[in-house]
């Protein structure tokens, strides 16, 4: 589940996260190098240059996503070549952005800013503080009272796959959902169908689960599911007109692919005969559900909505 939506993380933010066109990142290994430019020494004494494009560093990518810089980091710039200090500033700087985004709304308790940081830093991290290196912040009282994870190399890189993956969803949550216009959206009420279903509340505290943005979501699917599923499949052949149902999350009631289907049948009806009407309405195998989702990517792919979506 959790590589699934690692893909679904990096297809977005690669096809859509920039404001001059596509750009490919790898979790976390390109959001790790490209925080910054940084001069750097390496152990074996040689001088690189970690070097982005101007409009391809992670920290533009969230001015483009949020149309404002994060206070007190410009999107360029250039760390210490020192490793201690360039690790204390990265530190400073990732904890400036969890922050942030919490500030926003994202949930990020549980992500620590020190596996936002190289496997480089990390070390030179976990040296400072247990004392390995002469200026440990934990013997000069800056980090007292906080708790210190000190990981092998493979579990660290295991944490900071997750905790990038982490971030990159709340950025998605708090600076791009919110462009969700409930507006858009057509009070349920006025289908008689959903009368005698329970609705889905928008206020921002009915729920601990989903923003007010994520239910908006689920009151259009529910909407346009319940709106069109006797119109798609009134002709089917294979199962009828699929029953009602309640959409309150965006796994298993859309597993089948007949709410998506009845979506993009909203808004491209010329895909029902072609495509639509091809699904099995209540899919009882594995085999049923991978041919609807079969048709649904050819369905995608047939209005040039490629997002590179595995089946």
């Amino acid at each position: 589940f959790f590589q699934k939506t690692l893909n679904a993380v990096k297809s977005w933010f690669t096809l859509f996260g920039w404001s001059k066109g596509q750009n490919p990142i790898s979790v976390p290994y390109s959001l790790r190098r490209d925080v910054c430019i940084v001069q750097l020494t390496v152990a074996q004494e040689k001088n690189f240059q970690r070097k982005v494009d101007k409009d391809k560093g992670f920290y533009e990518m969230l001015l483009h996503l949020n149309g404002q810089p994060i206070p007190g980091i410009a999107a360029s710039q250039s760390l210490p070549s020192d490793p201690v200090q360039r690790m204390f500033q990265l530190h400073w700087q990732h904890s400036e952005l969890l922050s942030f985004l919490r500030s926003q709304g994202a949930y990020l308790s549980h992500v620590m800013p020190e596996f936002l940081l190289a496997p480089e830093d990390y070390e030179i991290w976990t040296e400072v503080n247990t004392g390995l290196r002469v200026g440990s912040m934990r013997c000069s009282g800056k980090l007292s009272g906080k708790p210190i994870f000190i990981l092998e190399h493979k579990t660290f890189e295991t944490m900071s796959k997750r905790a990038w993956t982490d971030v990159l969803l709340q950025i998605y949550k708090v600076f791009v959902l919110p462009r969700i216009s409930s507006r858009a959206v057509p009070d349920p009420s006025s289908l008689e169908s959903l009368h005698n279903m329970p609705g889905i509340k928008s206020e921002p505290l009915c729920s601990n689960v989903y923003s007010r943005y994520e239910r908006t979501v689920l009151i259009w699917l529910n909407k346009q599911y319940e709106k069109n599923r006797k119109i798609v499949w009134k002709d089917s052949q294979r199962g009828g007109i699929p029953p009602m149902r309640w959409i309150v999350n965006f796994d298993q009631d859309l597993l089948d692919g007949l709410v998506l289907a009845a979506q993009m049948a909203a808004y491209c009806p010329y895909l029902i005969p072609t495509h639509f009407i091809k699904m099995y309405t209540n899919p009882r195998t594995h085999e049923q559900l991978l041919h609807n989702s079969l048709i649904l990517v050819k369905a995608l792919h047939a209005i040039n909505l490629d997002v590179d979506i595995k089946v």
